[in-house]
Formats: structure tokens, sequence, C-alpha cells
């Protein structure tokens, strides 16, 4: 069976907020193939389903944070409205306001991506404690081994440059 939306898609539109995994009301909107007001007035009618764990409404400096990195393009990509973003558990319980076919199997695949998600932050949490494990169990010959695979399992850095030309003998 085909995929409806395929899993590299979702993953791309989960982001770290307040230290929660969340989607923003927009993106689902358009996954669930509906306009993203009236994403947003299901979720009016029906506010006692979406207490603060499971949804919230993202702060100017949130914003600004997002899109200074490129998670979003512009504040215009929102809509001109301060987006709400669904945790989870927000994201299931969107399957029950939003009644169609497509929420339902959309909701099934964003499901598998945060458990797929959680499965690899699990594995890597798991990897960093066996290393330190066998870090103990061997002698200083070892050590620059363990800081290489260390380097490997780190987060890359993104360094963003400046976009232009400079002129003969200007620093950049």
């Amino acid at each position: 069976m085909k995929e409806l939306v395929p899993a590299d898609v979702i993953e791309g539109k989960i982001y770290l907020i307040r230290g929660h995994k969340v989607m923003l009301d927009k993106d689902l909107a358009v996954l669930y193939g509906v306009k993203p007001i009236r994403l947003r007035e299901q979720v009016k009618r029906n506010l006692a389903r979406f207490p603060e764990d499971f949804m919230f409404q993202l702060n100017e400096q949130e914003i600004e944070v997002m899109v200074s990195q490129n998670a979003i393009p512009s504040r215009k990509h929102l809509g001109g409205y301060t987006p709400y973003v669904f945790t989870e558990q927000g994201v299931a319980m969107l399957a029950s306001v939003l009644h169609s076919e497509r929420a339902v199997q959309v909701n099934i695949a964003i499901m598998r991506a945060f458990v797929k998600l959680r499965e690899m932050l699990a594995t890597h949490k798991d990897l960093a404690r066996k290393l330190a494990e066998m870090e103990k169990k061997y002698d200083a010959q070892f050590k620059v081994v363990f800081d290489a695979i260390r380097g490997l399992m780190a987060q890359p850095e993104t360094k963003k440059g400046k976009i232009g030309f400079r002129r003969a003998g200007e620093k950049g």
C-alpha cells in the first residue's frame, strides 16, 4: 500500500519547542487537506480536548527563532497570525475533531513518525551510555577511538555565512 504522506515529509515538519516535539497547525492543515482556518475553527469548537500539554500558541520569540533557523521561510509563511503547535497527543486528538478518512490515515502516518523519532533518540542515548561504559573498561590508548566515535555522534554545527562577494583585501 502506498503511503499517503511519506515519513520523511512528516519528520521534517516536527520541531522541538519548549521541550516538546510539535507540529505547526499550518503544516497539519496541509497534511490533512484542509484550510488552516478550518483546522483552527474545529479546535476552537473543541477546546476542552486540547489542554496546554496537547496544544499551545507560539510566542513572538519562538516565531523569530523558527524564522532565523530557517524552520519556516518567513513570518509571511504563517499567514499573518500566531500559530498553534500540537504535541503528539494533540495531533492524535485532532483525528477526533476532523472527521475525514484522510485525517485518520494521515494521523496514523504522523503517529508512526513520532514513534520512529522516539526510537532514534532512545537508540542514541543507549549508544552513548554503552560507549561510556566501554571507555571505563579500557585504558587511555583507546581515548582517541572513543573521542572519534563521540564526534560522529554529535549534532553537526550549522554555520551561516554571509552571502555575497568580498572586495579585494576585505575580510569576511
